[in-house]
């Protein structure tokens, strides 16, 4: 007992040693530029889909336009979470991290990924009621569904996210804590961890299998319904027509799904390698750098509303 409560008490007061994204001197100076100039150009564009949307009431009252300022919000502040972190260790690494700044970047971090998450099934939702079920899109897709939704999911990823912090903070680490990574993430903490993570283990598990394949089975079921009418159609230029409100949801759905299911798929056996820090970059950095780009050049009302702003400029 006395041993367990010293490591316990020794895991609080110890930092992280984070390596960062790469340990090569002559290549972070260069890193650090690009990495700032995207961190930047992130907040910018999300900022301008906000300030669309929001200074436009004909976007304001589109549910899609809606969760899509959601969206924007939540790529700003889960990219500051992260790329902070990258930028500092590629300034000065390895980077040394307190106990409570690690565990406070990981609860802030799975709290927005798992919003995300969330979010991209309700936009997927969305474009289902409105093709599958146009008719009723105004009823099934009002203003207070719409805020339920919105607000379900940004709770959602809190509520999975007080939990699995929790567990993870209970754990021991006995050092040496060095994480091969630029942020405090799961995997790589699981892997420091000197006690039996078995019950830890199990609520990851149950809450990736809530939160990530809850969500793309969502999505999935929506996008399986939208081909089925998509099929059925009787000309082709209405099926591209309504396949090409779907086109960018889809392209965003499909990078940050297909990385973020085989980073986390086995959160104990993945070593931080540095192919796994690549993939984190795509979604930490890659994935909120492009969603507003495919969504104003593949979205026609918000498309429209960008040319006329920067026609007015």
């Amino acid at each position: 007992m006395e041993r367990s409560l010293q490591l316990t008490n020794r895991s609080t007061h110890q930092d992280f040693i984070l390596l960062g994204l790469s340990a090569r001197k002559d290549i972070r100076n260069g890193l650090f530029v690009i990495f700032l100039a995207l961190y930047l150009l992130i907040l910018l564009e999300n900022m301008l889909v906000i300030y669309l949307i929001c200074s436009h009431h004909e976007l304001l009252h589109k549910p899609m336009c809606f969760f899509l300022g959601n969206l924007s919000c939540l790529e700003m502040c889960y990219v500051s979470v992260t790329m902070p972190s990258l930028l500092q260790s590629l300034r000065s690494s390895p980077c040394h991290v307190s106990f409570t700044s690690c565990m406070t970047q990981l609860f802030l971090f799975i709290s927005f990924i798992g919003t995300k998450c969330t979010l991209l099934a309700s936009m997927a939702y969305d474009r289902y009621v409105a093709i599958c079920r146009p008719l009723h899109y105004p009823l099934l897709m009002r203003p207070q569904v719409c805020w339920g939704l919105a607000l379900s999911s940004w709770v959602g990823g809190l509520l999975v996210s007080v939990i699995k912090t929790t567990c993870i903070a209970s754990l021991s680490y006995c050092g040496p804590n060095v994480l091969n990574h630029f942020f405090c993430d799961v995997s790589p903490l699981l892997n420091l961890s000197c006690t039996h993570v078995a019950l830890t283990e199990l609520v990851d598990f149950i809450s990736a299998t809530i939160i990530f394949c809850g969500s793309l089975l969502v999505a999935l079921a929506s996008y399986v319904a939208i081909s089925r009418v998509l099929i059925r159609m009787p000309s082709a230029a209405a099926s591209h027509k309504a396949l090409s409100t779907c086109a960018s949801h889809l392209l965003v759905m499909g990078i940050f799904y297909s990385v973020v299911l085989f980073v986390y798929s086995r959160p104990r056996h993945i070593r931080s390698t540095d192919l796994n820090k690549v993939l984190s970059v795509i979604y930490t950095v890659a994935s909120p750098m492009c969603s507003p780009i495919i969504y104003c050049l593949r979205n026609r009302e918000v498309h429209a509303v960008l040319k006329k702003t920067l026609h007015l400029c």
